[in-house]
């Protein structure tokens, strides 16, 4: 696969299908909006408004929703790390089952990965409703989910960020530029994000201050926090 995947799309879908979950859809998915359909392809991705963003309280991201890490001056930028057989054995092992899944094109493959419950992999920064399989697949360009597979087995083939270590939020995120500010990237490692989104994309970031495509992140004890995108 290459560049975004029409990155401006699935952004679009995303916040269409998190708002309708958040209104109480039944199904959050399976019902068509009347009059509506899926929207043309773009280029860009179209910045978060206002409304878009999650609740906090006193400043501080809801429990279990990491949507961004600490960016205050004092916060140094983490290692950026491409060494997997340094991850704890539950990590590296949540990663290649995501992996496999993902390869095998078959989007029913992650089920068994997605938890339940409380522990259930966060898919949507304002919270989900409804069936997580058929989200992902709706928010898929194709029927079937495998543009989303494409790009969940890239965002993790990238190098990665070990986060708040020692904490109760530590936690893996792939790919590191969640973590590592845009306008300092190396030529190198700009090359590396253009494998996940356009020049165009990359532009619209920067203006936004943050890398606001796909992200997923795994904690210590091999549990698949969060795949999502947007900010």
């Amino acid at each position: 696969m290459h560049r975004s995947l029409l990155a401006g799309t699935f952004l679009l879908l995303f916040t269409t299908a998190a708002s309708m979950a958040a209104a109480g859809s039944s199904t959050g998915l399976d019902d068509e909006i009347e009059g509506e359909s899926r929207p043309a392809p773009s280029s860009q991705i179209p910045l978060p408004q206002e409304g878009d963003k999650p609740e906090a309280e006193n400043g501080e991201p809801p429990e279990g929703n990491v949507t961004r890490p600490d960016t205050r001056e004092e916060t140094p930028i983490p290692d950026v790390l491409y060494d997997i057989s340094a991850l704890p054995e539950p990590v590296q092992r949540m990663r290649k089952l995501l992996m496999d899944a993902a390869r095998s094109g078959d989007i029913e493959n992650l089920r068994p990965l997605i938890g339940t419950g409380a522990n259930r992999t966060q898919m949507a920064l304002g919270g989900l409703e409804g069936d997580p399989i058929e989200f992902l697949r709706e928010i898929s360009g194709d029927d079937e989910g495998q543009e989303i597979l494409a790009i969940l087995l890239e965002v993790l083939e990238a190098g990665f960020v070990h986060l708040d270590e020692g904490t109760e939020r530590e936690l893996y995120v792939w790919p590191y530029f969640f973590s590592v500010p845009l306008e300092e990237l190396t030529a190198a490692q700009k090359v590396e994000l253009f494998k996940l989104v356009t020049a165009g994309d990359y532009e619209e970031m920067r203006t936004f201050g943050a890398y606001i495509f796909y992200r997923t992140a795994i904690t210590p004890d091999g549990e698949w926090l969060f795949f999502v995108a947007g900010d």
